[in-house]
């Protein structure tokens, strides 16, 4: 037994696939309903009384001109006796009439009175078939399926109702804007184009139409409601499954090639029975002549048969043609309704004109047919499932799910002070830049890493002190407001990328910038792209840093040559080739060619009349003849050729009147030169990890000498000069082959840092005592030979007295 809630709740089962029905859909389901209902009363009229009731013809009566005289009266000549030979009754009489009228049922009869109600419901039973076999063939019931749940979900998420108010909020807010903006902002804002302001092309947020006024802070307009954690992730959920459905059903058409292919099949039935069906109504009729062939049992050959339902009958098929014909005149308005307008094409126009989800894309094949179905059963289904559509409406929830993890609170916890003692915020792998970021006004350094979606809003005009930023993988948009704030305080800009069109245009339109880093791909086909019309914008440009493959530099970094101050290129080991363009950095002060496979010092080099510093780091340069050429460069103070292949070092380096500092570690270097020693300014040299066997006595001619670093080398004898030198402050001497160290170590006292761990020391001499500032952090050595020390002088190592001393170079 059922209960009655069971019973009841088969009245709340709605149809899966309804919104996908349409009226002439569901107008065939009813006419084949009804259609059903005739199949099924005709066919229990016929079970419970169809029949036929016959009568003989006499022969005079189909003799009467043969037999005129001929009594009419109809009986049988053999059945007068309804008794048999003992006297008991028989009916037989009767029994020959039900005889005759099953016979006459079936020789008499034509078919179509007999099975019509069968045929009614073949026919019904294909139609129904028909009209829902989209929803039930395997390849295209799962797509559907999976369709409905996602529309429904859309349909009933509180994301959609939030996005759609929330667009009506913001229009109604620019409305304001457009109304009283002039009058209400005027000191805030201005409507005129500032100079430097980005083109039309700039990637940036075109929401406003305000530009920013570095003066006084741009007010705000109310932030978009938070939204309730859970529905924020079943969102999420829903623009991924959109975006994998459309992507799965976009690339085919089989669902609307299926239905119209079943519209033409129930097109093509509709005629077929339509045609059959008119031949054949009238044959249900009340009379019929039998001829059953049976005179030898009855004594009759003819008789007259009257068919009690063919009244009924033919008021039931006359229903049935009726319905068929409205059921093929539907068929053909779905006809003309799939050809008229291209199905296969879906757009949003109105849906983007009505909410500011401009972006929402147009759609095609299976995907485009199943949102028209939709439509013609609400259009408010396509509306609001094209919010999941738009990435801005996706961006957006990322923004709200991302200010509500990321509060201010948070964002403080991860501040941390750099290197340079400034307040530093770093943010990696977001899905966008929370708003509570431009409330830390104290930042000086931002970073952003790999956050394709970072949005830079005015509000960053509140953050005063920043003057640092960091777009690591990271092409930010900016709105015009907080481009005008970057443009008038940004002073040093780090941009990471894979290509170089993924720099953003308004980079090369901050003209206060003083610093630029740039590190990614500019092979040669991209070079040209470098500046993006030039760097030439950037008028107060001093430092410009390139980490890249280059094989000549960029004519466009000469754009900034009069006023660049230090210009560095690295490379990953591409040759840099083309140098020419150096000699109009005229004004070039520092100039770093890093692992740009450079065999030989590039000539452009020797018209730098203003470098201070040339860094050729990680090349493959073999002989310096070249440095002869350094007499023209007046102001060269550090040469760093470390990292080279660079097997001697030519007298002529003592041209290089005003060097302090000469950097030759990692080479193949086998002797130093009297030469370097005639360098009078020389303040620290390095000529560490080469194979340098001895340390020339006229070292002691450096009086100026305050760091010598000779680590790994083969050194077995440290000179008396040495110790000459008593301005020196780091002395390195690991990985040698010393033995000893002479007890005149204690003339250098200065000296704060002394390395001496790698050789074949037996002892430490009792006179380091005596360095005044040296101390055990300063002294590296192996435990053994600190321990063997005595024990007022590794008293006076470990005093912790912090004496200032000023910086080596």
């Amino acid at each position: 037994m059922f209960t009655l809630a069971e019973v009841a709740s088969l009245n709340d089962i709605q149809p899966t696939y309804r919104i996908l029905k349409p009226w002439w859909d569901v107008f065939m389901d009813y006419l084949a309903v009804v259609m059903l209902m005739v199949a099924i009363f005709a066919g229990t009229m016929q079970l419970t009384k169809d029949q036929v009731v016959c009568l003989p013809v006499l022969q005079s009566t189909v003799n009467s001109k043969a037999q005129p005289g001929t009594s009419g009266k109809a009986e049988f000549t053999t059945v007068e006796t309804t008794t048999d030979s003992s006297g008991r009754k028989t009916n037989l009489d009767f029994q020959q009439y039900v005889f005759i009228n099953q016979m006459c049922y079936h020789l008499a009869l034509p078919w179509y009175s007999k099975y019509f109600p069968y045929l009614v419901l073949i026919h019904t039973i294909i139609l129904i078939v028909s009209s829902n076999f989209w929803f039930k063939y395997p390849k295209t019931c799962s797509k559907i399926e999976h369709f409905v749940s996602i529309l429904g979900k859309c349909f009933e998420s509180p994301w959609t109702t939030k996005a759609l108010s929330e667009t009506a909020c913001e229009d109604s807010e620019e409305n304001k804007q457009r109304l009283t903006g002039a009058q209400s902002l005027p000191k805030y804002v201005s409507t005129s184009s500032d100079e430097g302001s980005p083109s039309a092309s700039t990637p940036m947020i075109t929401k406003s139409g305000f530009k920013f006024s570095a003066d006084k802070p741009m007010i705000e307009v109310p932030s978009v409601t938070i939204l309730d954690k859970k529905d924020g992730e079943q969102a999420k959920a829903l623009f991924e499954k959109v975006r994998k459905f459309r992507a799965h059903v976009e690339d085919s058409d089989l669902i609307y090639k299926l239905y119209v292919g079943q519209t033409v099949i129930k097109t093509v039935k509709f005629i077929f029975i339509l045609c059959y069906t008119a031949n054949f109504v009238n044959t249900i009729s009340f009379e019929h002549i039998c001829n059953p062939k049976v005179e030898h049992l009855i004594g009759y050959t003819q008789f007259e048969c009257t068919h009690n339902m063919a009244y009924m009958l033919k008021k039931l098929l006359i229903s049935y043609i009726s319905l068929i014909c409205v059921y093929g005149f539907i068929c053909l308005y779905t006809l003309f309704w799939l050809f008229r307008i291209p199905l296969k094409e879906y757009s949003f126009e109105k849906v983007r004109e009505e909410s500011s989800f401009s972006d929402i894309p147009d759609v095609k094949n299976d995907f485009a047919f199943l949102l028209h179905m939709v439509d013609q059963y609400d259009q408010l289904y396509s509306k609001r499932f094209g919010v999941f559509l738009s990435e801005v409406s996706e961006n957006k929830l990322r923004e709200i799910s991302l200010n509500h993890e990321w509060t201010f609170e948070k964002l403080r916890q991860h501040v941390s002070r750099n290197a340079q003692d400034k307040q530093e915020l770093h943010l990696f792998m977001l899905s966008g830049v929370p708003d509570a970021v431009f409330d830390l006004t104290d930042l000086d350094v931002l970073k952003l890493e790999l956050i394709p979606e970072a949005k830079i809003p005015a509000k960053i005009s509140q953050m005063t002190n920043l003057q640092e930023l960091h777009l690591c993988h990271c092409p930010a948009k900016v709105e015009q407001t907080a481009f005008s704030f970057l443009r008038d305080h940004l002073r040093c800009l780090h941009v990471k990328f894979t290509d170089v069109a993924e720099i953003p245009a308004w980079v090369y339109l901050l003209k206060n910038l003083r610093e630029l880093y740039l590190i990614g791909n500019l092979n040669s086909e991209n070079n040209k792209m470098i500046g993006l019309e030039s760097l030439r914008e950037l008028r107060h440009l001093k430092i410009l840093h390139v980490k890249s493959n280059l094989t000549k530099i960029p004519p466009n970094i000469t754009d900034v040559a009069p006023h660049l101050t230090k210009l560095v290129i690295h490379n990953d080991g591409t040759k840099l080739v083309v140098l020419n363009s150096l000699k109009k950095m005229t004004n070039v002060a520092e100039l770093e060619l890093q692992n740009c496979e450079l065999e030989r010092i590039p000539h452009a080099i020797f018209s730098l009349s203003n470098l201070q510093e040339l860094d050729l780091k990680s090349n493959s340069i073999r002989t310096i003849e070249e440095i002869i050429s350094f007499q023209h460069l007046k102001r060269l103070t550090c040469l760093k050729l470390w990292h080279n292949k660079i097997v001697n070092i030519p007298s002529s380096i003592t041209h290089i009147k005003n060097l302090e500092s000469l950097y030759l570690s990692n080479n193949k270097l086998e002797s130093l030169p009297a030469a370097v020693f005639s360098l009078q300014k020389l303040r620290c040299l390095d000529v560490s990890y080469n194979s340098i066997a001895l340390i020339p006595v006229e070292i002691g001619l450096l009086q100026n000498l305050q760091h010598f670093h000779i680590t790994g080398n083969k050194v077995d004898i440290l000179p008396k000069q040495l110790f000459k030198c008593v301005k020196l402050r780091t002395l390195s001497l690991g990985q040698n082959c010393i033995t000893s160290i002479p007890d005149k170590v204690s003339q250098l006292l200065q000296l704060t840092h002394l390395e001496l761990k790698g050789n074949c020391l037996d002892r430490l001499p009792a006179t380091l005592g005596q360095c005044q500032l040296l101390r055990k952090s300063g002294l590296v050595v192996e435990d053994h030979l600190f321990d063997a020390l005595p024990s007022e002088v590794k008293e006076v190592l470990n005093q912790d007295t912090s004496i200032p001393f000023a910086n080596g170079i």
